[in-house]
């Protein structure tokens, strides 16, 4: 019998690293910008066209490399970090592995140029599929510059599963905040085909997240700083303001090196407990500098999975650090100052009151005010209070129903079961009459007794058929607005709504982007107001962000019923009167049903009046 285990080719063996390291255009991206960052450089260009399918072209002024070293870079578990197994426990830099760039040629075109500061001429070298074509001097700048070309093209069964142009372009913006944001003292720049997309200036932590994220978020962040002898935690967290039902807003950098950690995530949004909803995440952007003995980022191969020694530690530091900050800026309603001495020495604590309100509290102001005032207008609410309740269980206490006699009502009684439509003043197109409950309902007359009807879900009922009736038609009603509004918006969403475009435009949204971050907006849906507006883009956007496939047919029933509810909590329900909502909800094709399978109406009729008034 013959041996049958042998030694796989070098080519092979790279094209299934590949698909560990390289597992679409954004992680070529993160490869060479690292790459680039471990050399030194202080600028670096990102060039991408076709979200990277077809150009990934990344430009530093870093180190070079010599002639030797730019052709061995190319071999797999080549490295200038690793010489002992001690090292791998103490990395600084960005990449050490040895496998990026071997993986990234076996399955793309590369032209690399280099030149070290010392060398008159930088070197060319061209591979294609492991195999080196060419390679000679060149003249070039200081530096190198890496340009893959056509990612996947030995690999169709790999290239056919790369998802649509915005959706690879959104996950390459992505990898590229992730790391402008870890080293705000760089300058970056990104083009996408041939379109300057960012500029950055080397600067501070907070106008790199401002220059990324939108200066909307000037306003709403909060310092965060811890310094012990174990580690360095700096940053930024969001006011509870900025909460929203994504993740994308939230960065954590350990050691520059940015990093995915659900156990410091919950750190984070412990300290936010009660100050945002369950469904919400907070905006935080956190720096934990620490010995890099401490951490083994050799995990995972994207190097975005690290392990502590001491996890606990780490999540009661994370924890305080950010209870601390938002307690010296007042953001947290109530805190357990025993836990720490630390933070009685904040702000917050020693100077809770002015120096007015402190004397009128010594002066006895205050406490008169309330024992005078304040307890007569508490007693006064109470009452009310109470009296509202009497009257929500009694149920018809205080509406406006006319008086009728028993025997009246009795007539009203009926065996058969009542038809409500054929001849009440609803068929005949009349106003029947309608009084407002509690803001929440609306009653009023039917053939047969009194009909209840909910107004948030009529009204979602009807907003939610009239957008699901916009989307079928060849041309959707869009109605100008005479003054368009601007949103800004992070990069990363401005791609979504590329995306969302065409079913934007079917439900009568005219959109256009300007510049990084703006968003133009100069035609709404009928019925919809500017703040509507803003409200139904922003719960578009976190929705795709949480479920990316929300835009396929088969979800956009469940997208449609999303915004539908949005419009209908908004100010712009009100443009549905109260006249015509009957009309509206009894011409939708479900009127019975809620968007959640509720009722949104109930018949009172005269034999339930009769049997609650104890009428026989």
């Amino acid at each position: 019998m013959k041996d049958i285990i042998q030694l796989m080719p070098d080519h092979l063996a790279n094209q299934i690293a590949a698909g560990e390291v390289v597992q679409r255009p954004a992680s070529v991206v993160k490869e060479l910008m690292e790459n680039a960052l471990d050399a030194g450089a202080t600028d670096i260009q990102l060039i991408v066209k076709d979200a990277g399918k077809e150009l990934i072209q990344v430009v530093d002024n870093g180190c070079g490399m010599s002639p030797m070293d730019a052709r061995m870079s190319f071999e797999r578990h080549a490295t200038s970090k690793i010489r002992n197994i001690d090292d791998l426990f103490a990395i600084h830099t960005m990449g050490f592995r040895g496998e990026a760039l071997a993986a990234i040629a076996a399955v793309a075109q590369v032209e690399l140029k280099t030149r070290r500061e010392e060398d008159e001429l930088g070197t060319l070298l061209n591979i294609e599929a492991s195999e080196v074509k060419r390679q000679e001097p060149v003249s070039c700048p200081k530096g190198t510059n890496f340009a893959i070309r056509n990612l996947f093209y030995n690999v169709p069964a790999r290239r056919k599963f790369l998802k649509s142009n915005t959706s690879e372009y959104k996950h390459i913006v992505e990898e590229f905040i992730r790391v402008a944001m870890a080293f705000p003292d760089i300058n970056f720049k990104l083009f996408h085909n041939q379109a300057e997309q960012f500029v950055l200036r080397a600067g501070g932590l907070k106008s790199r997240i401002l220059d990324l994220l939108g200066n909307r978020l000037e306003k709403s962040l909060i310092p965060v700083s811890e310094n012990t002898e174990l580690l360095t935690i700096e940053g930024f967290v969001g006011k509870p303001s900025t909460a929203t039902r994504s993740r994308s807003n939230q960065f954590f950098f350990v050691n520059s090196r940015f990093i995915r950690s659900a156990y410091l995530n919950h750190a984070v949004r412990s300290a936010y407990e009660d100050l945002i909803e369950k469904d919400a995440y907070p905006l935080y952007a956190l720096r934990l500098t620490l010995n890099a003995d401490r951490v083994d980022v050799n995990v995972h191969p994207s190097k975005q999975e690290v392990k502590f020694d001491d996890e606990q530690m780490l999540y009661a530091y994370m924890q305080s650090a950010v209870r601390h900050a938002l307690a010296k800026f007042n953001v947290a309603p109530s805190l357990d100052f025993t836990l720490d001495p630390t933070i009685q020495n904040t702000d917050a604590v020693r100077l809770p009151f002015s120096d007015e309100a402190k004397s009128q509290v010594q002066s006895g102001f205050l406490a008169r005010d309330f024992s005078e005032k304040g307890r007569a207008h508490l007693i006064s609410s109470r009452r009310e209070r109470q009296d509202w309740e009497q009257q929500r269980a009694g149920f018809f206490t205080d509406w406006s129903v006319p008086k009728v006699r028993p025997e009246s009502v009795s007539a009203l009684s009926s065996t058969d079961p009542p038809d409500i439509f054929s001849d009440s003043p609803l068929a005949k197109n009349e106003n029947p009459g309608m009084t407002l409950c509690w803001g929440a309902y609306l009653l009023t007359t039917v053939k047969s007794g009194f009909m209840l009807i909910h107004r948030l879900r009529a009204k979602e009922r009807i907003l939610f058929e009239s957008l699901q009736s916009r989307m079928q038609q060849e041309k959707p009603l869009a109605q100008q607005l005479l003054f368009p509004f601007e949103m800004e918006l992070p990069p990363a969403e401005l791609v979504l709504v590329h995306e969302a475009l065409p079913f934007l435009i079917s439900i009568g949204f005219v959109l256009s982007v300007e510049g990084q971050h703006k968003l133009v907006v100069s035609g709404l849906p009928p019925n919809v107001s500017e703040s509507g507006g803003r409200q139904v883009l922003s719960v578009l956007i976190e929705q795709i962000q949480v479920n990316p496939q929300s835009l396929k047919d088969p979800l956009k029933k469940m997208l449609l019923e999303k915004m539908a509810r949005s419009m209908a909590q908004s100010s712009d329900a009100n443009a549905l009167n109260d006249d015509s909502l009957i009309d509206e909800l009894f011409a939708c094709n479900e009127p019975q049903q809620s968007l959640s399978g509720q009722r949104n109406f109930i018949i009172l009729t005269a034999e339930k009046l009769n049997s609650l008034l104890g009428i026989r």
